[in-house]
């Protein structure tokens, strides 16, 4: 099956992301010739398909040393940084070497803040194996590690040389996690491609399988809105913000619940909240909320949560590096796939769109 070429544009350059099948054959190709050492950041569950990497990598006659971080954002604290820095300087990674991201969000996350840090930058190549990370968090160069106060609060701008989306290595995923990814992709359905919606709505079944073209052509359309976004905007200081609909609550939701969720269920719970909040601010209208609803409920992403959690969720919000002058800010939908702001919000219109989305 062929591979597509995503661009992504950078000041001074930019890179590709390619998705396809059986891609990680590919990988060796990819690290640039003045490479010598490679380092590659992976999770545990990935052990054996880093040390294949790390083989294909050597017969190129190059080195390469695999190191291993815990799963999920326990891999995102300043000490596993700390161990790879080490690693890092146990391998005399320079200049000239690379980094690479193999796993998850939290992963490339990691690695590619690791990368922007050692000897104030080496390049990261970015292997994402999850949804979430292929349609979102390895595209666009934004790394970061959590601390107490939020999640992302220390990072950098840090584009990667490629981006390799190898579909193949979905198959082993659960379908939560499958349908977590998803709800990124249909993130970007909401804010600007409307196909995505469309594809899910016709047979969300499909869109679930990750080995049909269903699947293949949302993950495609996906990455399309974040690479168009981020080659405008790679420092969000303006358009990229869009990319956060459903993320302001949704990373309060993390916090609430100690990072034990998956993103993309907070993100699902999110969007509906925003939907709620756009429909309440004369925007959206009463069935493009149901339409949210509708759909994200069909690849059995979660809509509702628990009540009496405002106070908590509020303040963790007040937290969020999207907060300006310590006014909330809010990505809302004037209509489907049309963005816009709202800024400083009534506290009782947020209160009210977070009833309209509790539980009990």
């Amino acid at each position: 099956m062929s591979t597509t070429a995503i661009p992504v544009t950078t000041p001074g350059g930019g890179y590709d992301v390619h998705v396809g099948r059986g891609l990680l054959e590919e990988i060796p190709a990819l690290v640039p010739e003045r490479a010598r050492r490679v380092v590659i950041v992976h999770q545990p569950s990935l052990r054996e398909v880093a040390e294949q990497v790390c083989a294909g990598i050597e017969q190129t006659g190059r080195a390469a040393f695999a190191a291993e971080v815990p799963d999920g954002e326990e891999a995102k604290t300043a000490q596993v940084a700390g161990f790879l820095w080490g690693v890092c300087g146990q391998a005399e990674i320079s200049r000239q070497d690379l980094v690479i991201g193999l796993g998850g969000g939290a992963a490339t996350d990691l690695a590619g803040f690791v990368a922007a840090s050692w000897l104030r930058g080496v390049d990261v190549l970015q292997v994402p194996t999850t949804v979430a990370a292929m349609v979102d968090a390895a595209v666009g160069g934004k790394t970061g590690i959590n601390t107490a106060e939020g999640k992302n609060l220390v990072g950098a701008f840090h584009p990667p040389i490629a981006v390799v989306a190898d579909l193949d290595v979905l198959a082993g995923l659960g379908a939560n996690d499958v349908a977590a990814g998803l709800a990124e992709a249909v993130k970007a359905g909401f804010i600007e491609d409307t196909a995505i919606l469309d594809l899910v709505e016709r047979d969300p079944a499909a869109v679930l399988d990750v080995t049909t073209e269903a699947f293949r052509e949302v993950i495609e359309r996906a990455i399309r809105v974040k690479a168009r976004v981020v080659s405008a905007d790679l420092r969000e200081s303006g358009e990229r913000e869009i990319l956060n609909y459903g993320h302001t609550l949704a990373h309060a939701i993390e916090r609430n619940e100690r990072y034990q969720w998956r993103h993309g269920a907070a993100v699902s719970i999110g969007m509906m909240f925003v939907a709620e909040l756009s429909h309440l601010s004369g925007k959206l209208s009463e069935a493009e909320v149901d339409r949210h609803r509708s759909i994200l409920t069909s690849l059995g992403l979660p809509t509702t949560y628990r009540g009496r959690q405002w106070p908590k969720l509020e303040d963790a919000m007040k937290r969020d590096k999207k907060t300006r002058a310590g006014l909330l800010r809010f990505v809302v939908l004037d209509r489907i796939g049309t963005v816009s702001r709202i800024e400083g919000p009534d506290p009782a219109l947020l209160l009210s769109a977070y009833a309209a989305i509790t539980a009990d």
